[in-house]
Parts: structure tokens; sequence; C-alpha cells
């Protein structure tokens, strides 16, 4: 016949034709074979194991586990269903197993730490404990899905755990106490550090604000300097190209002027000399026109003469004729040279007498 298995449960079947067992969700039941059905969902354990630490404090320790067949590994599913599935997995004896497991593991690795490092390394210890519970029950087919470990209690008797919370409260009272202390005093420092700062900062800000005040007018001052610098510069090169061109001007109307005097001197000049050439031609001249007129009258008052003379010598002798003709000669040859010169003409009037 045909079985089939729920979500939650697995198929045993154990006869002919199996040399062990065979697990299964659905199968044909052969005659000559038999076949089981257990269920795979996990079940809560809850427990308070009692141990003992290294200076013999006993504690109790409240858990719960969440405990259930390993699914993903064959072997272990077929171990679970050889040794666990013939009992009801909420029976005395599936709960007294594990139970025993989970105290045994516990008080062997309670009994190597101090009370103090169970309490100080509770969560490291819980941990072990899960480990060393994890490896005894894989021989079972086992597997710890969810454990959940409450705070460690004391065992009536031995209130360890209750002076030790009342000592770690008053230290933790005792060290909120120093702490608001150190908070107020630091909060105190730090308002004044913070108010100090702000000092700090505003006055570091007022000098940089000072620096970068004064760095931006020397700048403006060498600007403004640079470019009355390069204004005068400019001013002081047109000054010079102006005084240079007036410069070249006045050296220009100089030496006009010196062309132009120079000019008027010898318009001068040329003008005198020809005054002096009209003078001269003027006195040469008057000159001739004298030495005409002195000719003429020399002429006939030496024909005067002559004549007289002729008388007188006739009457007087021959030597005044004599004088006669060599101041005749002078006057002729004084006459020729006249011409141009007026001194012989003054000369020639002095012979004749004039």
């Amino acid at each position: 016949m045909y079985r089939v298995a729920s979500p939650s449960e697995y198929l045993v079947i154990t006869g002919v034709g199996i040399k062990d067992i065979k697990l299964a969700k659905k199968a044909w039941v052969m005659p000559g074979q038999s076949y089981s059905v257990f269920d795979v969902s996990p079940v809560n354990y809850t427990f308070e194991v009692q141990a003992m630490s290294a200076e013999k404090l006993p504690f109790l320790l409240p858990a719960v586990f969440t405990i259930g067949p390993r699914l993903d590994d064959e072997p272990s599913l077929l171990r679970y269903a050889k040794l666990i599935s013939p009992h009801d997995k909420l029976s005395n004896h599936v709960k007294e197993l594990v139970q025993g497991i989970i105290e045994g593991e516990t008080r062997v690795l309670a009994a190597s730490m101090t009370m103090e490092e169970i309490f100080r390394g509770t969560k490291q210890f819980k941990q072990e404990v899960f480990e060393k519970v994890q490896i005894e029950l894989n021989q079972f087919g086992l597997l710890i899905y969810n454990a959940n470990v409450k705070q460690l209690v004391d065992v009536p008797g031995h209130e360890y755990f209750s002076y030790l919370g009342q000592k770690t409260q008053m230290e933790a009272a005792n060290q909120a106490k120093i702490d608001v202390s150190e908070a107020k005093m630091k909060g105190e420092i730090g308002a004044k550090l913070r108010e100090g700062q702000t000092k700090q900062n505003a006055a570091r800000i007022d000098a940089e604000t000072k620096i970068v005040s004064t760095q931006r007018q020397g700048e403006g001052r060498k600007e403004e300097i640079r470019v009355k610098t390069e204004v005068k510069v400019y001013e002081n090169e047109r000054e010079a190209e102006v005084a240079e061109a007036n410069s070249e001007l006045a050296k220009k109307k100089a030496v006009w002027s010196k062309e132009a005097q120079v000019a008027e001197v010898e318009a001068e000049k040329a003008v005198a000399l020809r005054d002096a050439e009209l003078q001269r031609e003027v006195e040469r001249m008057n000159a001739l026109t004298m030495t005409e007129k002195l000719k003429a009258e020399f002429l006939s008052k030496a024909s005067v003469d002559y004549e007289t003379k002729m008388k007188k010598k006739e009457m007087g002798g021959l030597s005044q004729l004599s004088s006669l003709k060599g101041k005749t000669h002078k006057v002729q040859a004084l006459e020729i040279e006249s011409i141009d010169n007026p001194d012989i003409v003054t000369e020639l009037a002095a012979i004749l007498g004039y």
C-alpha cells in the first residue's frame, strides 16, 4: 500500500528488502514490511540548571532550549529515527535525556570558572554551554534551534548574585555621582574653554581682519601711488616733449632770427655798398665836372696867362716861360689822375689858385 507523510513528518520503513531502515516522505509499503511515522518539528524544553562555581558557590541557570531533529544531515536524521522517534518527544524519557546533557555540560563548565568570571562573562559562558551541549546532542541527531538563558539566580541561602548586584549597583551609583561631578567639572571647564576659545577666535579674527584691512589699504595706497607715479611720469614725459618742442622751436626761431639779422645786415651792407657806389659815382661825376670846369678855366686862364707872359717874355725874359710850361705839364698830369681820385681835383684846384 502507498503511504504519504504530512509536511512535518517522515516515514520510517523496515522489513523485507531493507537492510536497516528507510526514511521517506512517501513510499509503497510492501508485504513483509512495516512502517511508522515520526514528527520532526522542534520542541521547547524549560530547565533550571543547578551548578556550582570553582569557589563552591551554587547558582541556578534558568534556560529554555528549542531542540529538534537535524533535517539537513541524513545520517543525523537516521540516528534520530532509530534512537528518539520510538519515544514520544514530549515524554519524560526525552526530556530527562536532554536535561541530563545540559546540566552535565553546564556543571562541568561552571566548575572551571569563578563566580566573578561567570557573572562578568555571562554571554561567553552561555555560548560555551550551548556549544558543549550541541556536541553531546549530535550523537542523538538533535539540533539546538534556539536557546534563551535567563539571568543567573542565587540558590536560597547563598545570595552572592544579590550582594554582587548590590555592590555593582552601589559602584554604579557612586560612579554615576563621580561621572556627574566630572561632567559638571568638564562642563564648567568646557564652558570656560569655550568662552576662552571664543575670545581667542574673536581676537584672532579681529587681528586677521585688521591685517587684511591694513593689507588692503596698503595695496590701495600702493595702487594710488603707482597710478600717481605713472600720471606724473606721463606728465613729465609730456612736459619734456613740450620743452623739447619749445627748445626746438626756440632754436629754429633763433636760427630764423639770426638768418633774418644776417639778411638784414647783408641788406644794409648791400644798401651801404650801393650808397657808397652811388656816392663814389656822384663824387666821380662831380670830380669830372670840376675837372672839366677847372680844365676849361685853367686852359682859359693859361691861355690868357700865356699870352700875357708871352708878352712879358717879350718884355721879361725866358725864365718865367719855363716855369709856366712846367706848371702846365703838372696840371695836365693831375687832370688825368683826377678822373678816379677826388683828392687830385682838390690839389689841382690848389695849383690853379682856387
